[in-house]
């Protein structure tokens, strides 16, 4: 259970006598300990700074820096913006007050203190300091249910992707192995090209829908055991935008970028690829690093028909298909990054 700390006001004005006085005031209405005295207003101003204080009650006329440049010190930092400043004075011009109230203060008091009015306006302002505080602390808890649950959410669609990916990938005689290196082999791509975090989490998290549209070929195309006639070439070629169509109509950034990466990682940066023969930056950025990481695999993957390239031999036909196949860009961060590759491979095997 959480302790509440005691009320803490911080009181500063270099006479002693009235310092004295304004002491013994809080002291009469909140506790003993609640006042914190200071003569210098240097070294009020630093503790101000560096602890937690409720209200600050500032005298006007002081030696080294006066009320105002106090105020404007002490309200210049973000995190002391909400605490409520009383300042002291025996100046009643306007132009004084007019520039406090610029700086943020709250409240003026003139001397010598009325105890009564003193008394109210204190216990006016640590109303309000503690409903500002409340607000905070509720903002704080708030803002934390909405990640859990926005977690929550993120993590169902997580699921329900592997899911529908393993059972695109289980049609195409594939493994789940395939999907965890290629969708890692993209996290690494993304990290290197410097994209923020919660992109690199979104291309990481989608990749392994790349291939989804292949629950929508026949069977006799899918999975036929020998070459594909130039028909049956137009047919498998389909997948990508059946992907598309699956996934686009919908709110989920998590899915529109799934349905973004269906759609063009077949795409080639010179425009000989399918299915829009798009070329270099109209590809989407994420369907560019998913071709890196989806050729890379699928030449290094034991299959069915073919052995496992060794890993010299397809990082050789990246380097000769950069700037046709490939985004420059994208095979210059994977060659960059090839001890965090090696990983992949070791962690998940090559079938």
């Amino acid at each position: 259970m959480m302790v509440e700390r005691s009320v803490k006001i911080a009181i500063i004005d270099d006479s002693e006598s009235v310092l004295n006085h304004l002491v013994q005031l809080v002291s009469s209405m909140i506790a003993s300990d609640a006042a914190v005295p200071f003569k210098d207003p240097q070294v009020g101003l630093a503790w101000c700074l560096s602890n937690d204080v409720d209200l600050v009650i500032v005298d006007y006329v002081m030696p080294k820096i006066n009320g105002l440049q106090f105020i404007e010190a002490f309200l210049s930092d973000p995190s002391r913006a909400d605490i409520p400043v009383i300042m002291v004075t025996t100046s009643d011009t306007t132009e004084v007050r007019y520039n406090a109230l610029q700086l943020g203060a709250t409240d003026f008091l003139r001397k010598p203190v009325d105890k009564i009015e003193f008394l109210t306006r204190v216990r006016n302002l640590l109303t309000l300091s503690r409903h500002h505080k409340q607000t905070k602390i509720q903002a704080v808890l708030l803002a934390e249910e909405v990640r859990k649950a926005t977690s929550a959410i993120i993590e169902r669609e997580r699921e329900a992707i592997l899911v529908l990916s393993r059972a695109a990938e289980f049609r195409d005689n594939e493994t789940g192995a395939h999907l965890l290196r290629m969708s890692s082999y993209c996290q690494i791509i993304a990290t290197r090209l410097e994209l923020p975090p919660e992109e690199v989490e979104l291309v990481f998290t989608a990749a392994p829908m790349h291939d989804i549209g292949k629950i929508g070929i026949p069977d006799q195309v899918l999975l036929k055991p020998g070459p594909l006639t130039p028909e049956e070439r137009d047919i498998m070629t389909t997948h990508a935008v059946i992907g598309w169509q699956i996934l686009c109509n919908n709110q989920s950034p998590l899915l529109q970028m799934a349905a973004k990466i269906a759609v063009s990682h077949h795409e080639k940066w010179d425009g000989t690829g399918y299915p829009n023969r798009l070329s270099g930056l109209d590809i989407p950025l994420a369907g560019r690093i998913t071709a890196v990481a989806d050729v890379f695999d699928a030449l290094t993957s034991v299959r069915p028909y073919k052995q496992a390239w060794p890993l010299d031999k397809a990082l050789d036909f990246l380097r000769s298909n950069r700037g046709t196949h490939f985004d420059p860009a994208c095979v210059d961060a994977f060659l960059a990054s090839l001890d965090q590759v090696a990983a992949v491979v070791d962690r998940y095997g090559r079938n």
